[in-house]
């Protein structure tokens, strides 16, 4: 799946899902052809929700960019583990988590901010709602049926929620260019229309994730 999403106003400049088909030939077309990947699918997209992790713990005050969270070992929350590929094993700054992508750090974040913010803020990026993009066939999320600690922590660092890509480059726009969130649209807007979104975070938060 592919997707070229303009920032500014969530207009989608090139959407593309692999296998494709040709519509000339439709005799032709196999049934893993039809699903679109971008739109109708939705998965666990692990790592890239730490960019709403992270920018939730610094819109909400939890932490600041010179702040930082013990890594040194892993969560246990039985009966499982949250453990760090290539783990640091110390104390980690919040651009640290960041680039080294610690799972323990952004549980750590995300618990700081606690499961309902949490849960009220990725909604604000469509991500718990299924989206209004101008095709017929549109996956809804997967979210918790209860929203637990262990399901803040995973969903901190992108597992336990299950979203689409659409969904994803939308929320990952608002999260960089600005601050304001619009939602996937297949239609191009006229020239001289209102651009319409809605401020999801501050413009110093949107600032601090770009330079991340």
């Amino acid at each position: 799946a592919a997707i070229v999403l303009d920032a500014r106003n969530g207009e989608i400049v090139a959407m593309a899902s692999l296998p494709d088909f040709d519509p000339n030939r439709p005799a032709d077309i196999i049934d893993a052809a039809r699903f679109d990947r971008n739109a109708l699918g939705v998965y666990e997209m692990g790592s890239t929700l730490k960019i709403f992790t992270t920018a939730m713990a610094l819109e909400t005050g939890a932490v600041k960019l010179t702040g930082g969270y013990d890594a040194t070992r892993p969560i246990r929350v039985s009966p499982y583990w949250i453990r760090d590929h290539g783990a640091k094993r110390r104390w980690l700054s919040v651009p640290e988590i960041f680039i080294y992508s610690s799972n323990i750090g952004s549980a750590r974040m995300a618990m700081a901010v606690g499961g309902k913010r949490q849960r009220a803020f990725m909604g604000r990026f469509g991500l718990l709602s299924r989206p209004s993009i101008q095709l017929a066939e549109v996956g809804a999320p997967l979210t918790p049926t209860k929203w637990r600690d262990i399901n803040t922590m995973t969903i901190g660092f992108g597992h336990g929620i299950a979203v689409s890509p659409v969904q994803l480059v939308g929320g990952v726009a608002a999260v960089v260019n600005g601050g304001v969130f619009f939602p996937p649209s297949l239609i191009v807007k006229p020239k001289d229309a209102p651009i319409i979104g809605t401020r999801v975070v501050s413009t110093a938060t949107s600032d601090k994730m770009r330079r991340l």
